[in-house]
């Protein structure tokens, strides 16, 4: 593999100078890239990714029709994961690590990471909780409140940073979001790489190659990964879409249209 190089280019200094402080109090760094759609079938093709090792998950969103969680930062969501059961997060970004309680960071539920790709960056907090199982179909046909599928410390993390008067059982359900999930290691890279493929109910489709790293080896393995991608062909110029904000976007449409 030809040498790369180990810095962000396409960072300003300030940019740089912002990244570096932030990742220096986080748990992790994501490195995260999307894919055209027209582009998603010779890119399985040329990382060997076959269909049949995916993992099937179905992700749900909780926010008003109108978006407000997402305007303040907040993303609520539960997911159902195929061979793993089901669990819920709630996010917060951005974030500064340096500013978070002391108490919370010792949490084990509890994680900061920043999250990279082409051109820009965000520093998030989640927090996570496992749920029993079918207690995500339970709320969604609602025979269990929302507020349930929430652990004591992920309820008083959303009520510190949601907008005053929403409610977690005021929200509406988003999805769910029919997503593939595919983990792989390449020989030639000697890292893991995660491909997820979010289908929406408009047909439209979002790849996502991602790979997660200490805060101290991101920029080498940002370099040997997109080396590698490039080796295979892969397009990587094509315009960063976050599958999040196009599923709240996508339903949310929806909603408003059936009012």
């Amino acid at each position: 593999m030809a040498t790369a190089p180990t810095t962000a280019p396409s960072f300003t200094g300030e940019q740089l100078q912002e990244l570096l402080s932030l990742m220096q109090d986080s748990d992790s760094v994501e490195l995260k890239v999307t894919v055209p759609d027209s582009a998603l079938r010779s890119t399985a093709m040329a990382l060997g990714i076959d269909p049949l090792d995916a993992q099937i998950r179905l992700v749900t969103f909780f926010d008003t029709p109108d978006l407000a969680l997402n305007k303040a930062g907040v993303v609520v969501r539960a997911r159902r994961i195929q061979g793993k059961g089901e669990d819920s997060i709630i996010k917060l970004r951005p974030v500064v690590p340096a500013e978070l309680p002391a108490e919370m960071r010792r949490s084990a539920s509890f994680n900061v990471e920043v999250d990279a790709l082409p051109g820009g960056f965000v520093c998030s907090a989640s927090m996570k909780g496992a749920l029993r199982p079918n207690d995500v179909n339970r709320a969604l046909a609602g025979e269990l409140p929302l507020r349930k599928l929430f652990s004591k410390e992920q309820r008083a993390f959303y009520a510190t940073h949601a907008p005053e008067g929403v409610a977690l059982d005021d929200l509406s359900f988003l999805g769910p979001i029919f997503v593939l999930k595919f983990r792989f290691a390449p020989e030639d890279l000697g890292r893991r790489l995660v491909a997820e493929v979010w289908l929406y109910p408009d047909g439209s489709r979002i790849l996502e190659l991602s790979t997660r790293c200490g805060t101290t080896e991101a920029f080498q393995v940002a370099a040997e990964s997109r080396a590698y991608l490039h080796g295979r062909g892969v397009d990587l110029s094509g315009e960063q879409v976050t599958k999040t904000r196009k599923a709240l976007e996508f339903f949310s449409k929806g909603m408003k249209a059936g009012a």
